[in-house]
């Protein structure tokens, strides 16, 4: 049994399918209308396809990348088609994803490497942040993980009553100290608690600090530090959480973020809600950190361990 039949079986394939509906149609159309009557790719063609994936939120950068490599295979082997065209253009999308490591562990059941596995998620308020946290400690508790979620977003009540929810969705621990604690307290704390009490899985919120606003940005490396000065090589993860429907504000989000802290993991949500899902293909090529989940729709399950060859085909099929 292939990888690609192994994880993603029908549920999870049509929930991806569905997801990228819209921006399917805004890509996948438009370039069949594109090459209808076309024998060859020519220079107005590929001037369509520019125009085509920079509407897709793929960036112009990767665009210009994409149709470069394009254009070395079209000459290599001869376009005749459009699903010999759409067969080289995903070879050459799954091949620049491959680069950046994008999607290369196999699903939530992927051995964690330590004892305690520490997560910290970081990103804008909206973008899906404390549902995504709430979605990845349902999966690590089918697993049969022990799991606790830290409350370090102390500024908002909302978000603390949101993890609270989603905590109890879940079926896992909260740890939290009210409105207007120390963040950095916070995470230290919460690495204590699971360390105490035998946790497998500690992941920790953080403020939806705007990333244009220099001193909140600071706090992340407070956090970070007080997790590492706790347990020495913690956190094992840092993710920062992007919505996908911002577009081109969700790349200025991650470079903003990037250049803060150490992002080791990047999760698109709500790519259900967007023709613009091309964005994913320019993050991953932009700051070189793998996409390891997305986000295509609101139920427990509907985020998934993001599949390079999955996603283009989806696409593209």
């Amino acid at each position: 049994m292939s990888f690609f039949t192994k994880y993603f079986n029908k549920n999870k394939k049509e929930d991806l399918d569905k997801g990228l509906e819209k921006t399917k149609s805004g890509i996948f159309n438009k370039i069949s209308k594109a090459v209808a009557g076309k024998s060859t790719v020519d220079e107005s063609f590929l001037d369509q396809l520019e125009e085509i994936l920079i509407e897709a939120d793929v960036g112009l950068d990767t665009t210009i990348k994409i149709i470069d490599k394009l254009e070395e295979k079209v000459a290599k082997d001869k376009y005749l088609n459009v699903s010999e065209l759409n067969s080289m253009l995903k070879d050459v999308i799954i091949n620049l994803l491959a680069e950046n490591n994008t999607g290369d562990i196999e699903d939530f059941s992927t051995p964690l490497q330590q004892k305690l596995h520490v997560l910290l998620v970081v990103g804008v308020n909206g973008t899906g942040k404390t549902t995504t946290i709430g979605k990845l400690a349902h999966q690590y508790k089918k697993l049969g993980k022990k799991v606790v979620l830290g409350a370090g977003d102390t500024f908002r009540a909302a978000a603390l009553n949101q993890l609270k929810i989603w905590s109890e969705r879940a079926g896992v621990s909260l740890y939290e100290k009210g409105m207007e604690a120390d963040p950095a307290a916070v995470a230290y704390e919460t690495v204590q608690y699971a360390l105490n009490n035998n946790y497998d899985v500690a992941i920790i919120d953080t403020a939806g600090r705007l990333h244009t606003k220099k001193h909140l940005m600071q706090e992340l490396t407070k956090i970070k530090n007080s997790i590492e000065k706790k347990l020495p090589g913690a956190p094992h993860e840092i993710l920062l959480v992007l919505d996908a429907t911002t577009g081109q504000n969700a790349i200025e989000q991650a470079r903003h973020f990037t250049e803060a802290t150490d992002v080791t993991a990047l999760a698109l949500t709500k790519l259900d809600g967007t023709a613009k899902g091309g964005v994913v293909i320019g993050i991953s090529d932009m700051f070189k950190i793998p996409i390891k989940y997305i986000g295509v729709g609101e139920g427990m399950e509907q985020l998934q361990v993001f599949n390079k060859e999955a996603f283009v085909n989806s696409l593209f099929d």
